[in-house]
């Protein structure tokens, strides 16, 4: 088998796709170092810790997505409740159901903190654990990458847990509560997903030589041209969901669509996943909160997944890559 390092975009509900995408991929490769962002960091710690993408997919058919949606009392209540709540705590949705659903997931395999991720035959630092997850601390106003950064809120990042640092990693703004991280200086942190300032950072893993080893591969959404077209000309918002629903997608995008677009090379080695599915003949797009996704919808995704990887190996020559990129 041949090794890679992986990359996976966040996208919430989409994060189905990349586990289809992630099937395809193994029959050839073998995950070395993962990064993620929100549903990416789902998918990338759950390989890091020894789960198989068929196993993540049986999870994943057995989850009800709507529990990710847990209320306080004052959520409860309506928009008038849901608004009250978004401006005492910063977000809807608490996100301990959540949390606790991955850490049993963790626990099954007996790798709960990052330090039973450690590669120990690495000297550098940014190859030090199998998975980061990435993650924006509010408080800063910066990226940061953990474990590798908790040195900067004074954490061992060997005890400390990874599920935590993906639920921070998927702390959608406005959905879910940012987590809260006290430094040891007695500062508050707040930190949201890390999609606020990088929702594909494909670069994170590169080692700055002309020779890698093994490549990077990226697992990232698309739109198609005409699908962005329709809804440049005839998209509007009409309620506060709406303007919510587009709001984080901006957020969450926009600047990689940028990023991605004038690096050289990234594109080649970006496995894309289309974001809309065919039910019944008709087309629809999955959204980053659609909570309520059927499992024919699900399925449908994950298809879509599948579908991509099996053509980006059909062409994907990692020599010719670094002939053409590297040199």
């Amino acid at each position: 088998m041949l090794k890679c390092d992986a990359v996976f975009q966040g996208g919430g509900v989409k994060g189905i796709g990349l586990v289809g995408a992630v099937k395809a991929i193994e029959k050839k490769y073998n995950f070395v170092n993962l990064v993620g962002n929100s549903a990416g960091a789902i998918v990338a710690s759950l390989l890091a810790v020894g789960y198989s993408g068929e196993e993540i997919e049986h999870e994943l058919k057995n989850l009800n997505y709507l529990k990710f949606k847990d209320e306080t009392l004052i959520d409860k209540m309506g928009i008038p409740g849901k608004i009250l709540s978004t401006v005492l705590e910063y977000g809807i949705y608490e996100g301990n159901y959540f949390r606790n659903w991955i850490e049993e997931l963790f626990k099954a395999k007996g790798k709960t903190t990052f330090g039973d991720i450690r590669m120990n035959d690495s000297t550098d630092e940014k190859y030090s654990y199998k998975f980061s997850a990435i993650a924006s601390d509010l408080t800063e106003k910066k990226m940061i990458v953990i474990p590798q950064d908790l040195k900067y809120f004074g954490f061992d990042p060997d005890k400390f847990s990874i599920s935590l640092a993906v639920r921070m990693s998927m702390s959608i703004p406005l959905y879910f509560e940012p987590v809260k991280l006290q430094d040891t200086t007695g500062k508050t942190h707040y930190i949201v997903d890390g999609g606020v300032l990088s929702n594909y950072p494909i670069w994170l893993l590169d080692d700055g030589s002309n020779n890698p080893k093994w490549p990077t591969i990226g697992f990232k959404f698309f739109e198609n041209t005409r699908e962005v077209q329709q809804s440049n000309k005839d998209h509007s918002i009409s309620s506060i969901l709406e303007y919510c629903e587009d709001l984080v997608d901006t957020m969450l995008n926009a600047h990689d669509k940028h990023y991605i677009s004038t690096i050289k090379g990234d594109f080649d080695r970006t496995i894309m996943i289309p974001t809309e599915i065919n039910i019944d003949g008709k087309n629809k797009k999955i959204n980053t909160t659609y909570f309520d996704i059927t499992q024919e919808e699900s399925n449908a995704l994950l298809l879509n997944g599948y579908n991509a990887a099996e053509k980006f190996l059909e062409t994907w020559d990692f020599d010719l890559w670094k002939e053409k990129f590297r040199s």
